[in-house]
């Protein structure tokens, strides 16, 4: 059965390292936060501190950094060196292996936000937020392209939080679409992370605009 209870509203981070895009969403007014990884910092072709010191200065929300160590010594020293060389609001950005289950306690005993990703079952969502995850991120996109169902993965874990009350937050990630969007608010998604498109294609009606263009040609008339 599912948890009948409000929650906050669903935040919307823009998944890109695109200063450009994040500029344009934040002057929305609708720009919560943003993640990256190491394939946007290359694909941007700059400096990973400068792209994410440049995206801090326009959203104050969290930015989540990912770590590229795979032991969790490592992933813990480099989760403590971007905590002290980057902005105050990064978050730490750790796969789910159970060398990052190990680093996600850590940090969470030291009060460092984490992002766990590369989320694709409810049993790994599951472990995600024992280890005392701030988000986990399951890749809804991917299981789709494997003719899974993303979207399911979202209605399970949000059953399993709201059966123990966990505070870990559901992000979902690998958004392609607006209707991902739209359905994982239905389901209860904290959090979405997505392309500019995405969120663009949610204003976007052909009535809005039919609208919009009748309005503006009787004002014409009328002047």
């Amino acid at each position: 059965m599912k948890c009948l209870c409000y929650r906050n509203p669903m935040e919307f981070f823009l998944d890109t390292a695109d200063v450009d895009e994040i500029r344009e969403i934040a002057s929305w007014g609708i720009l919560d936060g943003v993640t990256t990884n190491p394939s946007l910092i290359k694909k941007s072709g700059r400096d990973f501190r400068q792209v994410v010191a440049e995206i801090a200065s326009i959203c104050d929300g969290p930015i989540s950094a990912e770590v590229t160590a795979m032991d969790t010594e490592g992933m813990v020293n480099q989760a403590l060196e971007l905590k002290n060389n980057l902005p105050k609001n990064v978050i730490i950005k750790i796969p789910c292996i159970p060398e990052g289950l190990a680093a996600t306690k850590i940090l969470t005993e030291q009060g460092i936000k984490t992002n766990v990703t590369l989320i694709f079952s409810a049993a790994q969502a599951l472990m995600a937020a024992k280890a005392g995850a701030t988000y986990v991120s399951p890749f809804i996109g991917r299981l789709d392209d494997i003719s899974s169902d993303g979207l399911n993965l979202i209605d399970e874990i949000r059953l399993i939080y709201d059966n123990y009350n966990f505070n870990t937050q559901i992000l979902a990630a690998s958004v392609r679409h607006t209707m991902h969007v739209l359905d994982c608010a239905k389901i209860g998604a904290d959090v979405m992370t997505g392309p500019l498109s995405a969120i663009v294609g949610l204003l976007k009606h052909p009535l809005t605009d039919s609208g919009l263009a009748k309005f503006l040609e009787d004002h014409k008339k009328g002047n």
